[in-house]
């Protein structure tokens, strides 16, 4: 019997690296994307020709639109798992900051989520082990200047993980949140070599992480190796933050 993932966010790095570890695991998967229609075409091609027993869809939608969430939930006919790897940086001081923006942020990281897992519910209860996992922030719970509405909606990830993990732990559901640090990726290309040089001498391990240190932790804590936690905060930041 195929067990069936749903990957938001899998056109990025960090959701290709969570995408590929699955496959290799044996998930089929519902690919999510909304703007890197080619990156996510390449990926899927990949895996229909790598993991030809597995099953691959791809779905487009907008998390900022609620509009849409229906119409992504009418496409997933089986889910065991729901991956939310998606997200949307906001750079500005809270003062630059208009209430438009404050509300598509807090629609894609916690609206949307919210109302998906809430109607994805009974098909994750099919299941005598289904899994729900965030890629947080560690800023959802240090918090960061110049970046308060995006701490903001990553703490209210966090918070959400751990009240839902009460609601529907009895269910089996496990839900938690990966909480990465610094990590090499194209959202921190813009940093020059010395900004590089003063965050990486911060880091008690020396060094930026990879997108495959969150996917490593995504596929254990669905592996079937991780069953007894949920509700947690599992940081992947180097020791950054502690």
């Amino acid at each position: 019997m195929k067990k069936f993932a749903c990957i938001f966010g899998a056109s990025g790095e960090i959701g290709q690296a969570i995408a590929l570890d699955l496959s290799e695991q044996g998930w089929s998967l519902y690919l999510h994307f909304f703007e890197n229609k080619q990156v996510i075409d390449q990926l899927a091609t990949q895996f229909r020709t790598d993991f030809p027993q597995q099953e691959f869809h791809v779905i487009r939608a907008d998390l900022g639109n609620l509009k849409t969430i229906e119409e992504i939930v009418a496409q997933l006919f089986e889910v065991q798992a729901i991956v939310f790897a998606s997200g949307q940086a906001l750079y500005q001081v809270l003062e630059d900051t208009t209430p438009a923006e404050m509300e598509m942020v807090w629609r894609t990281h916690v609206q949307s989520p919210m109302s998906i897992i809430g109607q994805l519910a009974p098909k994750l209860r099919r299941y005598s082990h289904s899994y729900i996992v965030f890629i947080g922030s560690i800023w959802g719970e240090t918090g960061a200047a110049g970046e308060s509405v995006y701490s903001a909606v990553k703490g209210a990830q966090h918070a959400f993980v751990k009240a839902y993990a009460k609601e529907s732990g009895p269910s089996g559901v496990r839900i938690n949140v990966v909480a990465p640090g610094l990590i090499d990726t194209k959202m921190n290309a813009s940093l020059d070599e010395e900004d590089r040089q003063m965050l990486i001498s911060e880091i008690p391990l020396l060094q930026f992480g990879k997108p495959q240190d969150v996917a490593n932790m995504v596929s254990f804590l669905m592996s079937g190796k991780a069953d007894y936690i949920t509700g947690q905060v599992l940081r992947v930041n180097g020791g950054w933050y502690i």
